[in-house]
């Protein structure tokens, strides 16, 4: 009876927080970080496939539609210590009436609190740099910086990325966004089964309109695979009218 209202209270204030006034989104790579980092001297590759079944459908300056759009990043992650990685990312996309389009590239690193510490919650920072085609964003470079809150209760874990991303360049250059992301998750036999948030609230301090902000959720599904791989798939579902409204998204993850 305690776990279930353990449950019920964590979908009570995750629902609270989803609803408040939470619009640019990272569709190349829908993931929730974790508190978990490679470690020392660890190898990992990664594979993002999501294909933007309902999207925009007309330009948005230099940015093309997204309606139809395959997206694709390779990620290569080193773990430089037990507690702090670095990453690399290749990125494209397959644009309707246009072709196979170079998208841009990232770079990432992320730190994590040591369990020693005896936090109430696990605690994280990932600060990301990005360069982007016009054709993808209006915005050359963005840095963006995404704390990780991570939580388990018992079989359930909870994660809150309350992520902020700074346009470096473009028209926007110098406007801070919020860009909220949360995942529940709880295995279910051999398969872990989740629920993702993915948001864009726009530019902090003056926050857009509910209507045009982007609210999307994901129901998901996490395989372990042959080799020790890993494969997550999820559908997201838009809640406005802004932004993406089915999008199907993709993750295998390889050791190497």
């Amino acid at each position: 009876m305690l776990g279930r209202l353990r449950v019920a209270a964590l979908l009570g204030v995750l629902g609270f927080l989803l609803h408040q006034p939470l619009t640019a989104q990272d569709t190349f790579e829908l993931e929730v970080y974790p508190y978990a980092t490679a470690h020392r001297g660890e190898w990992e590759l990664e594979g993002y496939a999501n294909h933007l079944s309902r999207g925009t459908t007309g330009f948005d300056g230099t940015v093309a539609p997204t309606d139809g759009q395959w997206r694709f990043a390779a990620q290569v992650t080193r773990g430089i210590t037990d507690h702090f990685e670095v990453a690399g990312y290749i990125l494209g996309a397959q644009v309707p009436d246009v072709g196979f389009e170079y998208a841009g590239w990232r770079v990432r690193s992320r730190i994590r609190a040591p369990e020693s510490w005896n936090l109430p919650v696990n605690l994280g920072l990932a600060a990301e740099l990005e360069a982007a085609e016009p054709l993808f964003s209006e915005s050359s470079r963005t840095a963006e910086f995404t704390p990780i809150l991570e939580r388990r209760f018992g079989s359930l874990q909870l994660i809150l990325n309350p992520t902020v991303e700074r346009h470096l360049t473009g028209p926007e250059k110098g406007e801070w966004e919020f860009e909220p992301r949360a995942r529940l998750a709880f295995p279910v036999g051999e398969v872990t089964l989740g629920f993702e948030y993915h948001g864009g609230w726009g530019e902090i301090g003056n926050f857009k309109p509910s209507s045009q902000q982007v609210h999307q959720f994901y129901p998901t599904a996490d395989f372990e695979l042959a080799g020790g791989a890993e494969l997550h798939v999820g559908v997201g579902f838009g809640a406005t009218n802004t932004g993406d409204q089915l999008v199907y998204k993709m993750r295998i993850e390889i050791g190497l």
